[in-house]
C-alpha cells in the first residue's frame, strides 16, 4: 500500500526518523508525568477530585491536561499558564511600543519575546497553584494529606507544580526546537487524545444500559455525526482563497513590459488563517470569569460562577463564540502581512490584475483577508459550540460530547495536520512522495 511504502521511507530519512523518534519519546515522559501524584497526598483517595473534573470547566481543563489534573499530579495545570501568557504578550503588544519592536526584530526579538513569555508563566503558575491546592482541600477528606494543611505541604506543591509547568513547557519548546514542531499543540493534544477513549467507554456503556436511552442505534448516529464534524473541521482547516497573479518584465525605467509571461500562479490565502489558535486563546479566557465571580459570595456573583461553568450553557457558548471571533481576526492581522505580500510581488514583477504593485494591492489582499475571515470565523465558532448542541439534542454524554466538535476536536484535528504536513515537507525535500497525495496544494474555495 502506498501508506506503508511512505511510512517506511520516513526511516531511511536519518534527520526525520530522529526528530520522530525524540517527539514520541518526550511525549512519553509528558504523559508519564501526568500520572506522578504530588508528595504527601494519598493516591487511593482521589475519588472526590476525579468526580469533580467530570464535567463541567473542570472537566474541559482535565482534558486539556490529559487527566493531570483530577489525578493531583505534578503537571496539574499542564501547559494552560504558558498558553495563558502567550496570550497576555500578545495582546500588549498591540499597546506596548517595546513589544512592538520586539515584533519587528525579527529572530532576536521573537528570543526576547519567547523570554518574557516564560517569566510571565512562572507567575500566572504562581498564582494559579496555591488555587489548584486550596481546591484540592475543600474537595478531598482530611485523611487524604499527609502533612494536613501546613504551610510545608502549601510552598513545596506550588514550587512542585510551578517546576512541573516550566518542564512541560521545555518539554514542548524542545519538540518544536529538534522534533517535528509543534510543540505546545502537540502536548496539548496527546492530553486530550489521553481522555478519548475513557469518555467514549462511558457513554457507550450509559446508552447499551438504557440510562441515556438510544441503545446501539443512538451509538451509531453519534459516530455518523462525529466523523461528519470531523471532516467539517478538517475542511475548515484546509480550505483557502486562490488570488490570481500574474508577471511581468521589468524595464529600464522601472515600469512593466506589457506583455506576460509564465502561467498565472496564484496566492493562497486560507479561510482559516490562525488555525487553532482562536480556539485555544479563547478557551484560556473562558476561564476568567467563573474564577473572578468566586471571588465574592454575593448572588449576583454566585449567579456568574454557575453560568461560566457550565460549558454547555446558553451564555457560556453565547460569550465564547464571539470570543473566538474576536481573536480570529486578531491572530489573523498578526499572522498574515498582506502589506508584506503585496511588497514581495513588487519586487518579483508580480501583480494581481486590476490593481496597482504595493499599497493598492496591499489593500486589495487585506480586504480579501477581512471578507473570508469572517464566514471562517462564524464556522469555526459554530463547530466550537456544537458540543453543546449535541448534549441538548442527542443526550450525549457532556465527556464525550467535548469531542463532537468544539476546542478538543479542533486541537486534534489541527495539530494532526500541521503535523502531517511537517512530515510531508521533510520527504518532499528529500524526493520522496508526501503523507498527502496532493502535497501542498489545498482546496480552493470560491
Amino acid at each position: 500500500m502506498k501508506l506503508i511504502e511512505t511510512i517506511k521511507s520516513i526511516w531511511k530519512i536519518e534527520e526525520l526518523k530522529n526528530r520522530i523518534l525524540l517527539t514520541l519519546g518526550l511525549l512519553l515522559v509528558y504523559r508519564f508525568g501526568a500520572q506522578v501524584v504530588l508528595p504527601g497526598i494519598d493516591a487511593s483517595q482521589l475519588g472526590n477530585l476525579n468526580d469533580q473534573a467530570k464535567d463541567g470547566l473542570l472537566g474541559l481543563l482535565n482534558a486539556f491536561t490529559g487527566g493531570a489534573f483530577s489525578n493531583a499530579s505534578v503537571f496539574a495545570l499542564g501547559i494552560m499558564p504558558y498558553i495563558s501568557a502567550s496570550i497576555v504578550v500578545q495582546l500588549m503588544g498591540i499597546a506596548i511600543p517595546y513589544l512592538q519592536k520586539l515584533q519587528k526584530e525579527g529572530e532576536s526579538g521573537r528570543k526576547k519575546i519567547n523570554q518574557i513569555t516564560r517569566w510571565l508563566t512562572i507567575g500566572i503558575t504562581l498564582v494559579q497553584g496555591p488555587g489548584y491546592i486550596y481546591n484540592l482541600f475543600n474537595t478531598l477528606p482530611e485523611t487524604a494529606f499527609a502533612m494536613g494543611n501546613s504551610f510545608a505541604f502549601i510552598a513545596s506543591s506550588v514550587i512542585i507544580i510551578t517546576t512541573g509547568c516550566i518542564f512541560a513547557m521545555w518539554l514542548g519548546e524542545r519538540i518544536t526546537d529538534k522534533g517535528i514542531g509543534n510543540g505546545i499543540s502537540l502536548l496539548i493534544m496527546v492530553g486530550i487524545i489521553a481522555t478519548l477513549p475513557q469518555y467514549y467507554i462511558q457513554n457507550f456503556i450509559s446508552r447499551v444500559s438504557g440510562e441515556e436511552g438510544g441503545g446501539l442505534i443512538m451509538i451509531l448516529l453519534e459516530i455518523v455525526i462525529w466523523f461528519a464534524v470531523i471532516l467539517a473541521s478538517i475542511l475548515l482547516v484546509m480550505a483557502v482563497r486562490q488570488v490570481p497573479v500574474q508577471y511581468a518584465r521589468r524595464t529600464a525605467d522601472g515600469g512593466y513590459e506589457k506583455n506576460m509571461f509564465g502561467s498565472r500562479q496564484y496566492i493562497p490565502l486560507k479561510l482559516n488563517a490562525s488555525g487553532v489558535m482562536p480556539i485555544i486563546f479563547a478557551q484560556a479566557i473562558m476561564f476568567v470569569p467563573a474564577a473572578v465571580a468566586g471571588l465574592s459570595n454575593t448572588e449576583t456573583a454566585q449567579g456568574i460562577t454557575a453560568e461560566f461553568q457550565n460549558i454547555f450553557g446558553f451564555w457560556y457558548n453565547l460569550v465564547f463564540a464571539l470570543l473566538i471571533i474576536v481573536f480570529t481576526y486578531f491572530y489573523t492581522a498578526i499572522t498574515v502581512p498582506t502589506n508584506k505580500m503585496a511588497d514581495d510581488l513588487k519586487r518579483s514583477g508580480g501583480f494581481v490584475a486590476g490593481y496597482k504593485p504595493g499599497t493598492e494591492t496591499g489593500d486589495y489582499l487585506d480586504k480579501i483577508m477581512s471578507q473570508i475571515t469572517l464566514p471562517g470565523s462564524v464556522f469555526l465558532a459554530i463547530i466550537a459550540v456544537f458540543p453543546a448542541v449535541a448534549v441538548k439534542l442527542l443526550g450525549v454524554q457532556q465527556g464525550w460530547a467535548l469531542f463532537f466538535g468544539g476546542t478538543s476536536l479542533l486541537i486534534m484535528v489541527g495539530v494532526a495536520i500541521d503535523t502531517v504536513q511537517q512530515v510531508n515537507s521533510y520527504l518532499l525535500n528529500r524526493h520522496y512522495d508526501g503523507l498527502m497525495k496532493t502535497g501542498n496544494k489545498r482546496k480552493a474555495v470560491a
